[in-house]
């Protein structure tokens, strides 16, 4: 059992250390729906722009970015009106470094930005700030650049779009990341960190065996106190952590090192090393005070209950300061309570159950709980590998997943060739495709390779098909139309495609997928049209605005009569296999 779960966690890492945590877009799945346009938020959802404070020297503007989308940090500009109460020019923080093959080495962000934007208005006078910034998504789209301006001091409150600008204090959580946080404090109790809270509760807080009713509300003065102490932990850095800009400050590789060897050093822990704990004087000290503290009554309860979410252990520390870094980054104070308040009812959720009689239903200590403490290890090396990958070279990031995979395929007993039974078997032989893909990571790696989830695929250089000189290019609505109209007088069908010089996507689909041999020979039929919109002037945004598309990349079919079979539509990044399936869909109906 601890192998299995140790092996179905490194199937969650691997891919989140290569896509959902990565800043490389990743390719739409082969299953997926063939309109994929829902699988985006309009821009000024997918990055909201507020004003949090001004003054006579400065004004700072709040850009936070949803789940899986980040901002340009070469692409920020702004501008102060009127003029004359502009300050010095706006110095935008250090971001994320992404290494791009087209653009070269540029700057993200995700999550939250705070920019500070000096101005010379000592009389307080209206103004605007006329903001403009340009980001992606990870699915593989890339908005146009977009400007919205902020009033200040009562100044013009409407966006460049006509709605009214972004307001303050809007939280950054939602029901699913409750429940999530919730099913997170479920797990982490029946851990043999959290577990020593069953014998304080019922050897401190119940003692003297109360009636069940009585027990229930022990128990409940007992956990609310605990995850109200969370809660006030996630208000704190969801307030002060946004206002020291911890995202931006964590980009340096001298913060992101540390922290991937501190992850590792918890991990190690974790397997049982060695032991991490609070200094003696500080245990010592509390565990005297919960000894003196009265049992059995509400105040002697909430007492222990704040006294327990100190010293509860350091086996929850390790993801306990992953979630913090996350709130911090969040600048959500009240969502950052909300947040760590449902992990400790999920925590204490358990111990209630207990309290009130049901102690039969929970499951009983064993080997399974050193299973669950070694998966959050090989989570916590994951997490370091991440970290470091965004500052080490690819090829090297790519050995270090396969050097985890390995050292989990070892631990599955890929390589002890013994007598075993047929759980330790099936655990040998999932060993063995782990090292298989360790191999592939290390030879990848060796020829220059960096993406994880295709450790052997080729380099960056493509062979370019007879196709790559077949497009006709326009630039303006009116050429698009032309182009249209020549279509349909010709009978022929029409595959148009999105396309902009800024978009790292758009560059992948033409290199990836027009250009592959499984999809040369199939355009042949259709009259191929690229919309270039690399300038993102307003009447080419408003050519988007009537296909109701967001940005490029995005591929559209007409057939013969100039209908665009909306079903085929793709929005964002696809495979070479997807785009294949879409093909062979639009040739049945022509």
């Amino acid at each position: 059992m601890p192998r299995f779960i140790c092996l179905l966690l490194l199937l969650v890492v691997l891919p989140a250390g290569a896509g959902v945590f990565d800043s490389r877009p990743n390719a739409a799945p082969l299953g997926q729906a063939l309109n994929n346009s829902a699988d985006f938020l309009p821009v000024h959802e997918a990055f909201k722009l507020s004003l949090v404070n001004s003054s006579p020297t400065s004004a700072t503007v709040r850009f936070v970015a949803a789940e899986g989308y980040y901002l340009y940090r070469h692409q920020f500009k702004f501008k102060v009106e009127p003029a004359a109460l502009a300050g010095a020019p706006v110095e935008v923080p250090e971001g994320l470094h992404k290494n791009d093959q087209y653009f070269g080495d540029v700057q993200v962000f995700y999550e939250v930005l705070d920019v500070e934007i000096p101005l010379n208005n000592p009389d307080n006078q209206p103004l605007n700030l006329a903001v403009t910034y340009q980001g992606c998504a990870d699915k593989g789209l890339c908005y146009p650049p977009e400007t919205e301006t902020l009033s200040v001091n009562g100044g013009v409150a409407a966006q460049a779009d006509g709605t009214a600008a972004p307001g303050n204090g809007k939280t950054t959580w939602s029901w699913t990341d409750l429940a999530l946080m919730f099913a997170a404090g479920l797990t982490l109790t029946f851990t043999p960190c959290v577990l020593p809270m069953l014998p304080i509760l019922s050897g401190v807080v119940l003692r003297g065996r109360p009636s069940r009713s009585r027990g229930l509300v022990l128990s409940l003065a007992y956990v609310l106190p605990m995850a109200a102490c969370y809660a006030a932990l996630g208000a704190l850095m969801g307030l002060f952590g946004a206002k020291l800009n911890l995202q931006a400050m964590l980009q340096s590789p001298w913060i992101l090192v540390p922290f991937a060897l501190f992850f590792a050093l918890f991990a190690v822990a974790m397997f049982g090393v060695f032991e991490l704990r609070l200094p003696a004087f500080i245990r010592e000290r509390l565990d005297r005070k919960a000894a003196q503290t009265q049992g059995g009554t509400i105040a002697g309860a909430a007492t222990l209950g704040v006294l327990s979410s100190l010293i509860v252990s350091p086996c929850i520390t390790a993801p306990f300061t992953a979630l913090l870094l996350y709130i911090s980054s969040t600048g959500d104070a009240a969502g950052g309570a909300l947040q760590l308040f449902a992990l400790g009812l999920g925590m204490g959720t358990p111990l209630v159950i207990f309290a009130a009689g049901g102690g039969a239903l929970l499951p009983k200590s064993g080997t399974w709980m050193v299973a669950v403490r070694n998966a959050f290890g090989v989570m916590l090396l994951g997490v370091s590998v991440w970290l470091l990958e965004r500052v080490l070279p690819g090829q090297l990031s790519l050995a270090l997943w396969g050097l985890l995979a390995a050292g989990v395929a070892l631990f599955l007993g890929a390589l002890e060739f013994t007598a075993k039974d047929a759980r330790g078997k099936l655990a040998q032989l999932l060993g063995l495709a782990l090292l298989v893909y360790a191999l592939a990571a290390w030879t990848g790696a060796l020829k220059g390779n960096d993406d994880p989830l295709q450790p052997l695929a080729g380099g960056v250089a493509s062979a370019q098909s007879s196709t790559s000189g077949s497009w006709q290019t326009v630039s303006t609505p009116a050429e698009l139309d032309a182009a249209l109209a020549q279509a349909r007088s010709s009978g022929q069908p029409l595959l148009l495609d999105w396309y902009a010089d800024w978009c790292i996507s758009c560059k992948k689909i033409e290199r990836e997928v027009f250009n592959s041999p499984q999809i040369g020979p199939q355009l042949a039929d259709y009259h191929l049209l690229r919309f270039d919109m690399t300038d993102s002037t307003a009447a080419q945004r408003a050519v988007l605005d009537r296909y109701q598309l967001f940005g490029p990349p995005a591929i559209q079919m007409f057939d013969a009569s100039g209908k665009e079979m909306q079903d085929l539509r793709v929005v964002g990044e696809i495979d070479a296999a997807g785009f294949a399936e879409r093909l062979s869909s639009a040739r049945e109906r022509f």
